[in-house]
């Protein structure tokens, strides 16, 4: 194993603290309520909200608990949770820092089954974060090249996730003011220190779009490849804060989960701004300050395991709409014909694409400079991403087509006086009204709704602007000079043997 730096084991060196009024560990969802009882500023539409009882954000929560229960059920247990090697605890898989092949098959698996419970549909599941968590831990020695306490503190910070189970969100973007215009013209276009001393920065500005961050424990803030090479250092930095922190808040956007059911009732995890007025950063929550090139380099660094696991994520989502897309066929009669199956066809390619690519990228997986086990790059995958879920969306449109809008709703189908006429003109090809309507307003939510539009716009754009996603997929392919030789040999007539 290869290490630079300040020297870090697997284990912390201090017994590592817990979260007030918790005995550590993997949550159970009753105690992950719980845990978000605290002075947490959360508004929404003019409201200070409690995240733990507003109606509109319960919903939301319930289902995240239900995930947390879920982790420790017999059938599921030896896959997601192991014995922490520092404190004996059953903790997350997501935490796992994979040293060996066994260890990232397990990681994996971990992954698969956080994303299969919630159908691909929380975007921001709590196992991504958690491996960009992993992430920061692996990038210790290079944040010790710059300050050897950045470096210990990724690694306490680390073992403090771990163990507390940690709920994260993180916020990449400046807020969106003025494009034309940088940080260097107008400060509040980006998030900086305003004043340092031995115990900690103070920072001020915001940072967006932070999804999951009412439900989170925490934020992660590091510097995203659009705004990390800034003209004054003082915008560069990398620190965490739990989200009831004085002088945080959080603004978060209209919530989703109105009351008529449907995925927006169950996945709606909410997007935030976060807006930091001169909020104090112990020196021991930072992990790195002033170099941007360290940020350059950091910032795939943190995110080798979070991009694998956030493919296995939408590899889901790709499934449950290929098992929607059926579905609707056979419900109207039209799963047998040609232009139908062939729209299928094409949705089916898709989920295999995505799950040969993550075979190949867990196949070529490495070892890092610090002795862990990474996957290969995801970088072929991203750039066509977005592009899979908007034909998706496009595609379940086309199958639907008007009768995604004209569906009765649950309470047509519990009144009496509407069950004849519903029974003879709103059912479909030997499938009932209820079941019918349900697939097709389960449809709606996925390609038609303000949440499928939401979920459409993430997909696009959460991998970074995807013209620069493929510019740079082509830049870097190492085997293009091989490829330019081979189509120049083509063009001037050498045979290989030649």
């Amino acid at each position: 194993m290869t290490t630079t730096g300040s020297t870090a084991s697997d284990k912390p060196t201090d017994e590592t603290a817990l979260l007030p009024g918790t005995s550590g560990g993997a949550w159970r969802g009753n105690e992950y309520i719980a845990s978000l009882k605290d002075e947490r500023e959360v508004w929404c539409e003019g409201r200070r909200v409690d995240v733990t009882g507003d109606p509109g954000f319960r919903p939301m929560l319930s289902t995240l608990a239900g995930l947390y229960d879920a982790q420790h059920l017999p059938d599921r247990a030896d896959e997601m949770l192991h014995r922490s090697d520092s404190s004996g605890r059953l903790v997350s898989l997501s935490y796992l820092a994979p040293a060996d092949r066994d260890d990232l098959g397990r990681k994996w698996a971990n992954s698969h089954r956080w994303a299969e419970a919630s159908y691909g549909q929380l975007s921001r599941i709590p196992d991504f974060m958690s491996n960009v968590v992993v992430g920061l831990y692996d990038y210790r020695f290079e944040l010790a090249q710059v300050d050897p306490e950045f470096g210990r503190n990724a690694e306490n910070y680390y073992h403090y996730c771990r163990e507390n189970d940690l709920t994260l969100t993180h916020g990449l973007g400046d807020p969106q003011i003025d494009r034309s215009s940088t940080p260097a013209d107008r400060p509040e276009l980006g998030l900086r220190v305003v004043r340092r001393s031995a115990d900690g920065i103070v920072v001020r500005g915001a940072k967006q779009i932070a999804t999951l961050a009412p439900y989170a424990h925490e934020v992660l803030i590091y510097l995203s490849p659009a705004n990390y090479l800034r003209e004054d250092p003082s915008y560069v930095c990398w620190f965490a804060a739990p989200l009831a922190t004085p002088g945080l808040r959080v603004l978060c956007r209209t919530s989703y989960a109105d009351g008529s059911g449907g995925l927006s009732a169950r996945y709606d995890e909410q997007d935030a701004m976060l807006v930091f007025d001169d909020v104090f950063i112990p020196m021991d929550r930072v992990f790195l300050l002033d170099d941007s090139q360290a940020a350059v380099r950091g910032f795939g660094e943190l995110n080798k395991w979070s991009l694998y696991t956030g493919q296995v994520r939408y590899y889901h989502r790709l499934r449950t709409m290929l098992g929607v897309a059926s579905l609707l066929a056979q419900a109207i009669g039209v799963d047998k014909f040609r232009q139908v199956t062939d729209l299928l066809g094409e949705l089916t390619s898709y989920v295999e694409i995505v799950r040969l690519g993550l075979a190949a990228i867990d196949a070529e997986c490495w070892t890092t400079s610090s002795g862990l086990l990474a996957p290969g790059s995801t970088a072929a995958l991203d750039a066509v991403a977005g592009r899979f879920s908007t034909r998706g969306s496009e595609i379940i449109r086309q199958i639907g087509a008007s009768g995604l809008i004209m569906q009765p709703s649950e309470a047509d189908l519990g009144t009496s006086e509407l069950r004849a006429v519903l029974d003879t003109y709103m059912c479909g090809r030997e499938t009932s009204v209820d079941d019918k309507s349900r697939i097709f307003r389960l449809a709606a939510d996925l390609a038609v709704d303000r949440f499928g539009m939401r979920q459409e716009l993430y997909e696009t754009w959460n991998r970074g602007d995807p013209a620069r996603v493929r510019s740079m997929l082509y830049a870097r392919y190492p085997d293009l000079q091989r490829c330019e030789i081979q189509a120049r040999d083509l063009a001037e007539g050498r045979n290989d043997t030649t």
